[in-house]
This record gives structure tokens, sequence and C-alpha cells, in this order.
């Protein structure tokens, strides 16, 4: 079973299309703060979070469970597709429905490898994954810059280096992150690789 969770309008062919308003038609009405949610444990090969994620679980118990559901009901190997506002652009100071921002390196805490890993180097980062048995594999992270921005690149006005610089120092120069996690179930630790997100720039 593959679910487009909070789907709204948003409807994608050969998935399970979730939302909690029966307004927008969804193929199942579910509100992801209820939980737990009505799916069984290791159902689940694909989900989409694409622009729903940012308004989930205000406060911090409840974002973790939302995580907690999301391992829970996932396959082993299954992939979850998230998009999100950019912390550092506008639209998430616009919608007052936005509870929290979301990054790659905010998800890269559920990973059992990475928390092992910087445990070791004697690093001061919370083990997530390790306290919550949750285990999540940032497969990719992938900033989509601003519109505005993309055309100067495009039009030669600014280097790939001096968007990067801007990227690390400005605001409204990534619009979204598109990130992919991979659902880790069954691994030892020995077989768990530390890998550690990587971040492109789509133009």
């Amino acid at each position: 079973m593959r679910l487009n969770l909070g789907c709204g309008s948003r409807k994608l062919t050969g998935w399970v299309n979730v939302d909690r308003f029966p307004g927008c038609q969804p193929d199942q009405v579910v509100d992801l703060e209820q939980l737990p949610w009505p799916w069984a444990d290791n159902s689940i090969e694909e989900i989409q979070l694409v622009h729903v994620l940012e308004h989930l679980g205000q406060t911090p118990e409840r974002y973790l469970a939302i995580i907690g559901e999301l391992y829970r009901i996932c396959a082993p190997d299954a992939k979850i597709f998230i998009v999100v506002p950019h912390p550092r652009h506008d639209s998430v100071l616009t919608d007052p429905t936005h509870v929290r921002p979301i990054t790659a390196e905010g998800l890269a805490m559920f990973s059992q490898a990475r928390n092992r890993r910087l445990q070791a180097a004697n690093c001061a980062n919370t083990p997530l994954g390790l306290m919550l048995g949750i285990d999540l594999d940032v497969e990719k992270a992938e900033l989509v810059l601003d519109p505005a921005w993309r055309q100067r690149l495009s039009r030669g006005e600014v280097t790939p280096a001096q968007v990067n610089e801007a990227v690390r120092e400005r605001y409204n120069v990534v619009e979204s992150s598109h990130i992919v996690l991979r659902v880790v179930k069954g691994a030892t630790p020995a077989d768990t690789p530390a890998t550690s997100p990587s971040t492109d720039q789509k133009s």
C-alpha cells in the first residue's frame, strides 16, 4: 500500500489519498494528529508528505509520536517522500498552521547509525533514533531554489558558489526542501551503514 498523506486536492493515482477534511474527497478520512493511525504495522511501502509534516505535532511529544507512527506502519526499506518549506523562506511565516521548521538534519537525528557514530565521537547530539526505537536513513536531501534565484542562476548572474554562500547567509534563497527517508528495520548495528544526509541544490 502507498499513502499520500494530507493529500488535499493533490490526488495520486494508485495511492490511498488521505486527508482529515472530507470536503477534498480523499479515499480515506484520517486526522493524522489522532494516534494511533488506522494502518497495520509494516503495511506501507511508500508514503508522501508534501507540505504536510510542518503542520503536524505542535508539541515535541506529539511530533515524536507522529514520527513513531510513520515508522510503525512502514515496511522494511519503505520510502518516505517529504516536501517542506525551507526554514529561512517567507513561506514558513505566512501560514499560521505551520508549527515547526523541518530540516534534513533534524530528520537525520532518527538514524540509529548516525546516532552511534556521533556517540562514538562524543558529540553533543540527541540520539532520537536510539531513544525512541526509530531508524530512518536520510537517503536524499535536495534544496529547491526560490524562483528568483533559479532565474538569476540560469541567466549566469550568479555562480553556483555564490548561490551556496547565499544559502548559508540569506533568507528567501531556498524555497523548499525535498527529502527521501528509507525505513530501516531488522538490521543489526553492524549491518546499518553509518551515512549522513547529503544536500544538493536543484536549479
